[in-house]
């Protein structure tokens, strides 16, 4: 008998991490890391990660999409193929431009861009679990990268 996380094939969180915020489903950036949790959440297995985080929220806000109906229709167990067209007919963006200028804006987004509660967040955070490691932070997403040893 198969359980919810292998139907959805769910990450288990704890154990692994989501993916980048760099890589895209979809053609949004984001959009990766957050199906991950949205199916570690459906499954039980989102360890000390969030579904329907801040950086999620980026993603619902600027599409439209409802994180709730979002979670409904992953937990149909789509694939990631079936999961990026379902995105496509839901984003309220449509224009290909505007996509890859939100892209790149939170791409290559620096800290001190940032408003100013999280960069007052970050600011603890980066000594506490990036420094110590070595490493610099050029961009935010630089931060989840560093963290979960991509970079």
């Amino acid at each position: 008998m198969s359980t919810i996380a292998e139907k959805i094939d769910a990450k288990d969180l704890s154990k692994k991490f989501p993916r980048s915020p760099r890589e895209k489903v979809a053609g949004y950036v984001v959009a990766g890391r957050t199906l991950d949790k949205c199916r570690a959440a459906i499954a039980g297995t989102l360890g000390e990660y969030h579904y329907d985080c801040p950086l999620d929220r980026l993603f619902f806000d600027f599409t439209g999409i409802d994180s709730v109906k979002f979670q409904e229709f992953v937990a149909t167990g789509a694939d990631d193929a079936e999961v990026a067209a379902w995105i496509e007919q839901n984003s309220k963006q449509t224009e290909k431009r505007e996509i890859i200028q939100w892209n790149n804006d939170l791409r290559f987004k620096r800290i001190n861009e940032m408003p100013i509660e999280l960069q007052e967040f970050l600011e603890g955070y980066i000594d506490e679990f990036i420094a110590p490691k070595g490493k610099t932070v050029y961009y935010w997403f630089d931060v989840y990268d560093i963290e979960e040893e991509r970079i």
